[in-house]
């Protein structure tokens, strides 16, 4: 080590030109929340998406299937009827893949493609079938719309409805079915099969909009709470840290007052040094600063350069927020070193995203050690490392993510 107080003795992996540039800052709480909510609205949507499929391919291949291959030759043309619905069932096993796996689908193409299919079958399907099974479009069609449709407002499905109720009564006007029964069987196939659908597909946006506001203001309120009690811990520690400082101000006042204690012994000097550093560091902690940590180093630094003790305060990069316990780690052992010094030191902050690192270099003069060690339990993240050799003394601090 050399003894030029020029020099700052810094550690090797702490690189002026490595260390990264201030990080933007986001409110925590409120992205905590939305995402929370996010999550909660997602659980309730794919349910929803899951029921939506199911219903909608296990109806075309339970009910549709084998009503087509039942009426088989007494269709008007069966291959159409056919095709139609291989068609739709591997457009349904498409939409519903990727909307389980939450991949847009390309709606408006698909709901083009599913009234066109609408549009075949009734024309193709015959007047002897028109109302039976056969027909599979009745019931089967309104819940791929559904399908293809979802996340979207329930005006598009609504329209495909009316689109599809629209071809169902031009159908039935062509082939002759306009008797009092025939309608009221088309005004009852069109309701039973189209209710439903809409109820489903209203009810999961409006389910997913409720958890999601839900979910959301638990989140807020489960973070209010966390902040006051984490301010409350805050500030029983702050009584807790200025008791102590109290008192050993209060041992040294009292000492002094009763002539117990000489104010020109160094020793005694240096508790008040100590003692004044400790609280003039309390009060910085409460400061709304951006930096924290450098903001108590400079007060530190400001208070001993009162004093008359010449020293230098180099910052290298911007701390990350660090809590109350390990700023206090990074700083006590070096306020204390502090309090002895004599002619002049140099404090040094290098800064990182994942690494901050404090050293105090001083003149070592001969004398009792009064090595700082750190202000609270910090579990293990703040290292501390003390040296001296004769000519200087060197302080550092260490945390690490």
């Amino acid at each position: 080590m050399s003894a030029d107080p020029g020099t700052t003795l810094l550690p090797q992996r702490a690189r002026p030109g490595l260390v990264p540039g201030p990080r933007s800052t986001v409110a925590v709480d409120d992205v905590g929340a939305g995402r929370a909510a996010a999550a909660v609205a997602r659980t309730f949507d794919r349910g929803a998406r899951i029921v939506a499929v199911t219903i909608a391919l296990v109806w075309h291949l339970a009910i549709g299937l084998p009503a087509v291959l039942a009426a088989g030759s007494a269709l008007a043309v069966p291959q159409v009827v056919l095709g139609g619905w291989l068609l739709v069932a591997a457009l349904g096993v498409v939409a519903g893949v990727r909307l389980l796996r939450d991949t847009p689908l390309p709606a408006a193409p698909l709901a083009g493609l599913l009234l066109a299919v609408d549009v075949a079958v009734f024309a193709t399907v015959g007047r002897s079938h028109l109302f039976s099974p056969a027909n599979w479009v009745w019931g089967t069609l309104a819940w791929f719309f559904l399908v293809v449709l979802w996340g979207r407002p329930v005006r598009w499905l609504l329209a495909l409805l009316a689109g599809h109720a629209a071809t169902a009564l031009t159908a039935v006007a062509l082939h002759g079915a306009t008797g009092a029964a025939d309608l009221a069987r088309s005004a009852m196939a069109l309701y039973g099969t189209s209710s439903l659908p809409v109820a489903v597909f209203a009810g999961a946006a409006a389910l997913a909009t409720l958890s999601r506001q839900r979910a959301a203001t638990a989140a807020t309120t489960n973070a209010m709470v966390a902040e006051r009690e984490a301010a409350e811990r805050a500030r029983h520690e702050r009584r807790e840290r200025l008791a102590f400082v109290s008192r050993a101000a209060s041992e040294i006042l009292t000492g002094l007052a009763q002539g117990r204690a000489d104010p020109a012994d160094p020793e005694v000097q240096r508790r008040c040094v100590r003692a004044a550093t400790r609280l003039r560091r309390l009060i910085a902690e409460s400061d709304d600063v951006p930096h924290p940590l450098l903001h108590e180093l400079r007060a530190a630094a400001d208070l001993a350069e009162r004093n008359g003790l010449p020293i230098d305060l180099v910052t290298i990069g911007i701390p990350p927020p660090l809590p109350v316990r390990i700023r206090r780690s990074l700083a006590e052992p070096l306020t204390a070193t502090l309090a002895d010094a004599h002619d002049w030191a140099r404090l040094t902050v290098v800064s990182g995203p994942d690494e901050v690192v404090v050293g105090l270099v001083t003149p070592d003069r001969a004398g009792p050690d009064t090595i700082g060690q750190p202000a609270e339990d910090s579990d293990g993240q703040v290292e501390h490392i003390y040296e001296r050799d004769g000519k200087i003394r060197w302080t550092q601090t260490r945390w690490r993510r």
